[in-house]
């Protein structure tokens, strides 16, 4: 008689549609698995989604993303979506001070590691040497960790290694408010140094410098409209409105998934893929679920705050994105739509502003930020003196992402749990990154890959 061979019977549940979420139930899905996919809202991508701008009939985004090379689990992802090709990495980038100064950052090849060393239009030769050494140092110091840097902010690091003020004004403060969306005076070096070593890692391994690139299209398209297909296809089954409040465990083993209504979902293996700020009460029959529950509720939340502005005219800019430095103590990001999706001008320019760390902001309304947001562009460019407001629309996420404030080393749960059939997944888990699109798609990758490990049952 031939080999017969044996299918996994195991009923397997996805709680959250959040990118951690899709990813987890693809990765299954195409492993063969039967795949339940709860979600709380009436549409999937949470935090990540697109929306409708209905005065000039447009799709901008809730938040504008970018993308670094080295993401290679959410590439991975985008692979099996069928998106990949939506990705695009620009040769440049541009810094602009409110007095009219400007640069321009190579953001691929040697010129990446030119702009590390120095890309303030005022610095000196000599400002340019120092940041060429405590740049050197700071690589080192990546790979190699001091074993205070878990105590130290990120600001107080870079004075240690003797980081120049230009430096810092042109690269490093704006990188580093970037990776964790907080600013330099907050946040963990602990953080910073290991997503700076994991980007110098994968740089080795890819032989070329980390580059940053972005979506050519909107967020639906790129994360879930082929997660969606893909789902079709595989037969995995997408409840909405499902609120699960308990994931059950019995003798060890996970049983299934309680919802709000009362309903049961039946389970042999759950992903939970929800943010910190829902993981309270999910996770009560788990033995460890007071250590967990501590974690996400220590870790906390950053508010970011984004502005979609839709104007009569175009700004000027030079690049796709562009960094506002200076004046007010805020590093601004202004992308340029236009440029990057080739949108149609008819009914307006679209350039969308993102504010990371935006704790005061944050209290502000809506009106308030449109003229804070307008103001600050007439500043950095004269094209927007005399603009016009068609639309615009304010994003306001006060739980964005968990806080990577000094003293949160340490807190991210790993995906593993002591029921080996329960799993977490999401970016508040132990990963290579920051808050970030790629450490959703890695804890999705780490938490498939331990029910994977698991022998099949029929």
């Amino acid at each position: 008689m031939g080999e017969q061979k044996i299918e996994d019977a195991r009923r397997y549940v996805v709680i959250g549609g959040g990118l951690a979420g899709l990813a987890a139930a693809v990765w299954l899905a195409e492993a063969g698995k039967q795949v339940t996919l709860l979600e709380r809202r009436g549409r999937l991508g949470g935090r990540t989604h697109a929306m409708r701008a209905e005065p000039v009939d447009d799709i901008p985004d809730n938040g504008q993303h970018v993308i670094a090379s080295g993401y290679d689990h959410l590439f991975r992802y985008l692979e099996s979506v069928g998106t990949r090709r939506f990705v695009a990495f620009p040769q440049r980038a541009t810094l602009r001070w409110p007095d009219g100064r400007k640069t321009t950052m190579a953001t691929t090849g040697a010129g990446a590691i030119r702009t590390l060393f120095g890309a303030h239009p005022s610095a000196s030769w000599p400002d340019r040497l120092r940041s060429a050494r405590a740049t050197v140092r700071l690589g080192w110091q990546c790979l190699r960790q001091p074993d205070d840097l878990a105590d130290l902010t990120t600001e107080q690091w870079f004075q240690r290694v003797g980081m120049p003020p230009t430096a810092r004004e042109a690269l490093w403060d704006w990188l580093a408010l970037g990776i964790a969306a907080e600013p330099v005076q907050r946040e963990s070096a602990k953080v910073f140094a290991d997503v700076m070593a994991t980007g110098l890692r994968l740089g080795l391994k890819h032989r070329t410098p980390a580059t940053i690139g972005y979506p050519t299209v909107d967020l639906d398209t790129l994360y879930i409209t082929g997660a969606l297909d893909l789902f079709e296809r595989l037969g995995v089954d997408v409840r909405y409105r499902a609120v699960a409040r308990r994931v059950q465990i019995a003798d060890g083993a996970v049983t299934g998934v309680m919802l709000a209504d009362g309903t049961e979902i039946p389970a042999d293996a759950v992903v939970c893929a929800v943010p910190n700020s829902n993981i309270g009460g999910l996770l009560d029959d788990l033995p460890e679920h007071a250590e967990i529950y501590a974690a996400a509720d220590k870790l906390g939340y950053t508010p970011i705050v984004s502005t979609n502005l839709y104007l009569d005219r175009a700004l000027g800019t030079e690049a796709e994105f562009e960094a506002l430095i200076g004046g007010t103590g805020v590093i601004d990001e202004v992308f340029d739509r236009q440029r990057m999706h080739q949108r149609s001008t008819d009914a307006a320019w679209l350039y969308c502003l993102t504010t990371s760390g935006a704790y005061e902001q944050i209290h502000k309304s809506n009106d308030e930020i449109v003229t804070e947001q307008m103001d600050l562009l007439r500043r950095y460019y004269p094209a927007a003196r005399d603009a016009k407001v068609v639309t615009a629309q304010v994003v306001k996420m006060p739980k964005a992402t968990f806080s990577q404030v000094l003293g949160t080393h340490g807190l991210r749960p790993p995906q593993r749990t002591s029921v080996p059939t329960l799993v977490l997944a999401g970016d508040w888990t132990a990963t290579d990154w920051s808050a970030t699109m790629e450490s959703a798609a890695q804890s999705a990758a780490r938490a498939v890959d331990l029910l994977l490990e698991l022998p099949s049952v029929t």
